[in-house]
């Protein structure tokens, strides 16, 4: 049994290139922020990161939302953070440029928010976890809502190096900030709702079977066309091509009189 083969859509030359120099963006500026995160901590030693970090409950703590995802507390804790940036930014921008762009700064503030409003009151919160949670949920979202290939490709590969990022939205470890977590995750299906539609949809395979119930509904709508053509209407609608004369406008005729017969 052979089945038969469907044609992909038409992969040109010109959209090649795009795709191309999309990865080779997404993967640049994934870079780009890689580096500043390392001169960042590099730039620690000479400052207590206590003070740009996230303080919950505090007014004064309200800039770590800015400043807390550049801060980092350990060697171990960059380089982890580092690999989910190279990899989910380039995952996100690559896949969704103009959705990741737009809610980089949802993800951004709403890992700081979540840390700031269910920290314990004297701790801080400080790291990239929380953006790089928003940007793996972020792609999660935009696959379900909008349910195309590329995004569910992103997911599958997205899930197969950080799958554990759906358990760490919750308290499992002390002194992982899930708060961060978990406002970032929020941050990235907040951005997927609202952005879901700046991205052009990507043209998908057609299967033999959508195109058969194309051309059963157009043959049903000529069907139809044809029944309202040459089928007679409803008696009222049938125009009425002869009328009777008015009898007060003419003369109705006249009655010959007959003689009556003789009885014998």
């Amino acid at each position: 049994m052979q089945l038969p083969v469907h044609d992909h859509p038409p992969d040109s030359a010109a959209q090649r290139a795009a795709d191309w120099r999309r990865f080779r963006r997404a993967a640049g500026v994934s870079a780009a922020f890689v580096a500043v995160l390392a001169v960042v901590y590099a730039a620690q030693s000479g400052f207590d990161a206590r003070l740009f970090a996230v303080a919950p409950g505090s007014l004064s703590g309200l800039w770590g939302l800015l400043t807390a995802p550049l801060l980092h507390g350990s060697p171990e804790h960059i380089v982890a953070n580092s690999a989910a940036v190279l990899l989910l930014g380039t995952l996100a921008g690559w896949v969704y440029p103009r959705a990741s762009l737009r809610g980089l700064p949802v993800m951004w503030l709403g890992s700081g928010l979540g840390a700031w409003a269910l920290g314990a009151p004297g701790s801080y919160h400080l790291g990239a976890s929380g953006v790089t949670h928003g940007l793996m949920f972020l792609v999660m979202a935009l696959a379900v809502i909008r349910r195309d290939r590329a995004a569910i490709a992103a997911t599958m590969i997205g899930f197969l190096f950080y799958g554990g990022m759906l358990l760490t939205v919750l308290p499992r470890e002390p002194g992982v900030s899930w708060q961060s977590h978990l406002g970032g995750a929020i941050g990235g299906i907040v951005a997927a709702w609202l952005f879901r539609r700046l991205d052009p949809v990507a043209p998908r395979k057609r299967y033999s079977w959508e195109i058969e119930e194309e051309i059963a509904a157009a043959e049903a709508e000529r069907a139809a066309a044809d029944r309202e053509q040459f089928e007679p209407g409803a008696p009222e609608d049938v125009p009425v091509l002869w009328h009777r004369p008015d009898p007060t406008e003419q003369d109705r005729g006249t009655v010959l009189p007959f003689p009556p017969r003789e009885r014998r």
